[in-house]
Order: structure tokens, then C-alpha cells, then sequence
């Protein structure tokens, strides 16, 4: 569904990635890891079209989409969460989901009320529920918690109906209850509807939990590539990055 094909990008002096090429399978998480400075986030921005490469390509189902910006990107289904919550605040829960099933649901009357459509906010309660926040669908998003705000954006990102939701570490700054649900809920939701999912995330356990595939980066490029089974057992992984998990 993604191809990354000799992907490069500097940042003045400091080459931060070099010659890159890898996969995300289509129904597959496929999760980049890598130490800290390993490129990881780089790599990230240049395929949500947020930088641009300096050399390579980056394809979406074959469409060569280098160049595009992220609104372009979103059209064609390729969605983003953030390190950050990036939510509307000031509206609530419902509204907030509501908006993103906006997004792809077709205008039928021009000047028609969108807020009173029952479909749209029928579809934003279901997906609340799949995510497992139905109950606060009448709150700010605003005096959610951190975990909460989390999931609220995750739960966003899906009701645009994405191709491919790329998940910027999407457990950073919870708890480790709070990391335990909302991995719980992820597997639950990507198991049944089978999405394509590209995963920065620096939690191993959380890794190991979701990816059908790894990608691990060191200095800008990929040193191993495969089931988590064998990028655990790999010495080189091991040297670089994990630090002994067998």
C-alpha cells in the first residue's frame, strides 16, 4: 500500500536519511523503530507529506504521491495522529468525531445542516463506542485526559474511513494502564477491520503487540526488516537498538 523507494532527506550537514527503501503491506501494521536520532520521525513526515525528500519516492497503492501535501494526501485516504493531541478543544467528544465523518460523507443538499444530520452523529456514537469513550460524548475535549484525548484522536483519524492511518506514538505521555487500553483497544479495532497502518512508537511491548512487520532504522537506514520474531533475534537490532530482549 506504501513503497518508499530510495528516500533521502538532510537537514544542512546532518544526513538524517539515506537511500531508504521499504514496504507497508496492504491490512498489515508495520511499525519503524530505531533509536533516538535513527530517523525515525523524518521518515514519518516525508511519507504524511509534511517535509519533502531531498531524492527518492514515496508511492500510495502505486501512485507516485512525493509531492503532494498533506490535505492531498488526505483526500486519497491517508490519515495522521500526532505526538501531540491535535483536536478541537473547544467542541466536544461527538463533535470532534462528527467532523471527521463529515469529511467523507456526500453532500446531498448544498445548504442542509450537517449538525442535524442523524447518520453522521448515529456513525460518531458508533465509533465513540468502538474506542470505548461513548459515555463521555458530551464532554469538551478539553477536560478529557490525556489518555482519553488520545483515543479521541485515534477515534478521529478512523472516522475519516483512512486507507492508511499513519500513528505517530500514539501511546507517548500515558500511563501504563492507560497504554495497556488504548493498545487493547487498537488490537481489537485493527484485527476486525483488517486497516493499513504505518506505527512510530518508541514502547517495544507495544510494537511487539501490533506490528505483523518492523522496519528498524540506524543513522537514516534500514538495517533489518521482517517479522518481529526475527528483528528481535537480529544481533544487529540487538547492538543497535533493543539492548538484549531475548
Amino acid at each position: 500500500m506504501i513503497a518508499v523507494r530510495g528516500l533521502a532527506k538532510s537537514f544542512g550537514a546532518l544526513r538524517a536519511v539515506s537511500d531508504l527503501d521499504f514496504d507497508v503491506r496492504p491490512g498489515q501494521v508495520t511499525s519503524i523503530i530505531g533509536p533516538n536520532g535513527a530517523g525515525k520521525s523524518t521518515v514519518f513526515n516525508l511519507i504524511a507529506g509534511t517535509i519533502r525528500p531531498d531524492a527518492g519516492r514515496v508511492e500510495l497503492d502505486g501512485r507516485d504521491v512525493t509531492a503532494l501535501a498533506p490535505h492531498a494526501l488526505a483526500q486519497l485516504g491517508l490519515a495522521r495522529s500526532f505526538q501531540i493531541s491535535n483536536l478541537f478543544f473547544g467542541l466536544t467528544v461527538l463533535e470532534n468525531v462528527r467532523l471527521a465523518c463529515q469529511a467523507r460523507a456526500p453532500r446531498k443538499r448544498f445548504l442542509a445542516r450537517l449538525d442535524r444530520d442523524r447518520a453522521l452523529a448515529d456513525r460518531a456514537r458508533a465509533i465513540l463506542a468502538e474506542f470505548a469513550i461513548a459515555d463521555l460524548a458530551d464532554e469538551p475535549a478539553a477536560n478529557l485526559s490525556h489518555g482519553d484525548q488520545r483515543r479521541l484522536e485515534i477515534a478521529v483519524c478512523m472516522a475519516s474511513q483512512p486507507r492508511v492511518l499513519l500513528l505517530d506514538e500514539p501511546t507517548q505521555g500515558l500511563s501504563v494502564e492507560e497504554t495497556a487500553q488504548a493498545v487493547d483497544t487498537l488490537a481489537r479495532f485493527l484485527q476486525a477491520s483488517r486497516m493499513t497502518v504505518l506505527l512510530v512508537e518508541h514502547d517495544m511491548e507495544v510494537v511487539f503487540r501490533l506490528a505483523h512487520r518492523i522496519t528498524v532504522l540506524h543513522r537514516g537506514a534500514v538495517i533489518a526488516d521482517g517479522a518481529p520474531d526475527q528483528v528481535k533475534a537480529d544481533p544487529r537490532v540487538q547492538d543497535a537498538y533493543l539492548g538484549g530482549l531475548d
